[in-house]
């Protein structure tokens, strides 16, 4: 809707028009900017901006406006409740087969990346992250993989606003080589964590993407040292960019 008439969006859109635009938008927002796309004046989007600020439903950050936590949540929320979580599970489990190896999937949070969905290997040795865990975004093959395709900007931002703490000896504490890595993993397309999270485990990660090649996820595979190397691991890469394709798929057909 591009309406410059006030009137002409009805006063239960408006809120859902914000979140859905900023749910499009790769990056933040200030509430004039909003307001120019939506077409509202000045004194009303700043109202309403406030208001789902306050209620946790949008964040600000140094650049705007993105969508809070609530926002996120109800987003994750109606994915589960459509059946492509089913179909999402089914993907997940063929590429457990493929690999032999336990799969996850994963999105970005405040806090770090958070696990939604997995898969466990039949080993009776594997390195147990349960559903619902949240893990650092500079020590893990999908905190990197989430990184990685962010814009330079944001990207340079988060790496050097975050305290890069060591979680072995292999994590990368520096944040120009993090951001030199980065950019590796954005050209290849895929990341990985060679022990940098947990001493003796390995781990790839590549990111799901929609239509646009906005980033939604990330999929990923990991497994115990010796067992599952990082070259082991990188050798998976084709399989798992096959399953994120899948996933594409399903999440938008949702």
């Amino acid at each position: 809707m591009d309406g410059n008439d006030e009137g002409r969006i009805p006063t239960n859109l408006r809120t859902l028009m914000i979140l859905e635009l900023l749910g499009r938008h790769q990056g933040a927002m200030t509430a004039a900017e909003i307001g120019r796309a939506i077409g509202l004046p000045k004194q009303t989007i700043h109202r309403l901006c406030n208001t789902l600020t306050e209620e946790g439903f949008l964040a600000q950050d140094a650049g705007g406006l993105r969508p809070g936590r609530r926002a996120r949540d109800m987003a994750t929320g109606i994915l589960h409740a459509s059946t492509s979580h089913i179909a999402r599970h089914q993907i997940l489990r063929r590429l457990a087969e493929e690999t032999g190896e336990t799969v996850n999937f994963v999105v970005p949070e405040e806090g770090g990346m958070s696990y939604k969905d997995r898969v466990e290997t039949d080993w009776a040795f594997r390195v147990q992250l349960p559903v619902g865990s949240n893990v650092p975004f500079h020590c893990t093959a999908s905190g990197k993989s989430y990184l990685a395709l962010l814009k330079k900007r944001d990207r340079t931002r988060i790496v050097h606003a975050r305290k890069l703490e060591a979680a072995t000896p292999n994590t990368i504490t520096d944040p120009d080589r993090l951001l030199a890595e980065l950019k590796v993993i954005a050209r290849q397309g895929y990341a990985i964590d060679n022990e940098e999270f947990i001493e003796g485990m390995a781990a790839i990660a590549v990111p799901v993407r929609d239509a646009t090649g906005r980033y939604m996820a990330s999929i990923g595979v990991h497994g115990p040292v010796p067992r599952y190397s990082a070259e082991r691991a990188a050798s998976f890469a084709p399989l798992l960019e096959e399953a994120a394709r899948d996933l594409a798929d399903v999440m938008m057909e949702a």
